[in-house]
């Protein structure tokens, strides 16, 4: 029997002193300061104060007995110390989380986590679908990190949550992915705009106008720009803002056109303060990708949401169909 089997084991070598004066939660935060080289940038991503972070780093640091970080202009960087428990911090992390997982499977699908990381412009669409299967699965919990799409691939490069929505699939031959849902790109503009009603409107004539992006990083402006690039100038960038929510904001009030997903005008629908623009070229038709490493051993419910979101797929394709009839979406 395993319970004889566990009592035969050679006991291992405890570290009484770590275990004693060691949280996991200093783990967690110095885990977040290493990787994200700031302190300031764990204490957001934690929801915690940087002075918090700094005296739990220090106290961690007190219980190893050697520094763990060193200041690099406004940056920090792990000494050779940090750097070792970095190593042995994510594995201590990999085996909780699949001990977490293993616990989730023998209870089911009555209690567990669900970790999701997607893409800014999810976040329209997404929460209704989360509503839905948390309807059916009503003991579950989710962790929902939202961010532009270099900070998720990096999550996905370290296999941070169970699975992540992007816009584009790695060119990797070690991730599975599954399209998910489309997601179209259009051209909006405040309704008062000149543009407004008029059709087939030409590249080179939007690009008269000054426009608004998204930051460095996000994946519908690197789109955006080879497009223009494609068919024409490129126009001016008035501004460049970090939130989709801001852009639409900085339209309406006459600061510039934008590029946007159409999943961001679905709470407003046609007849809110934006106008869609029909650009030659425009709806671009991208698409969602739920993905996850190939080869994860994904727990229950991870598995069960995938293939709930897989079949929700064409109601909320038709839906958007509906709602936005003046658009080709083929």
């Amino acid at each position: 029997m395993l319970s004889d089997k566990i009592k035969s084991l050679v006991p291992i070598s405890v570290p009484e002193y770590l275990i004693r004066h060691t949280t996991l939660r200093q783990l967690q935060i110095f885990e977040a300061t290493a990787r994200l080289g700031s302190f300031t940038r764990a204490a957001e991503e934690l929801f915690l104060t940087q002075p918090t972070i700094s005296m739990q780093v220090k106290k961690l640091s007190d219980s190893i007995g050697m520094p763990l970080f060193e200041h690099v202009g406004r940056s920090v960087k792990t000494t050779e110390a940090g750097r070792e428990l970095y190593d042995c911090c994510r594995k201590i992390f990999d085996v909780l989380a699949n001990l977490e997982m293993k616990v989730s499977d023998l209870q089911g699908m009555r209690r567990g986590r669900l970790r999701l990381a997607v893409i800014t412009t999810v976040k329209y669409f997404l929460p209704e679908l989360l509503g839905e299967f948390c309807t059916k699965h009503t003991g579950i919990d989710m962790a929902l990190k939202v961010s532009n799409r270099d900070r998720i691939m990096e999550r996905l490069s370290r296999d941070e949550d169970d699975l992540y929505i992007v816009g584009a699939v790695p060119e990797d031959s070690q991730i599975s992915a599954y399209s998910f849902a489309p997601n179209p790109l259009v051209v909006v503009a405040p309704q008062n705009h000149p543009l407004v009603g008029e059709r087939n409107i030409l590249i080179e004539e939007i690009a008269k106008y000054p426009f608004i992006e998204r930051e460095s990083g996000s994946g519908t402006r690197d789109t955006v720009r080879r497009m223009f690039s494609d068919l024409g100038p490129l126009p001016k960038i008035k501004m460049e803002l970090g939130s989709n929510e801001a852009i639409k904001h900085a339209v309406v009030a006459g600061l510039g056109l934008a590029v946007m997903s159409l999943h961001s005008l679905t709470l407003d629908g046609p007849q809110g303060p934006l106008a869609l623009l029909d650009v030659e070229g425009f709806p671009i038709m991208r698409q969602w990708y739920i993905v996850h490493p190939k080869g994860k051993e994904l727990s229950l419910i991870a598995q069960a949401f995938l293939d709930y979101a897989l079949e929700a797929v064409p109601e909320k394709r038709q839906r958007m169909i509906n709602n936005w009839p003046m658009l080709d979406f083929n």
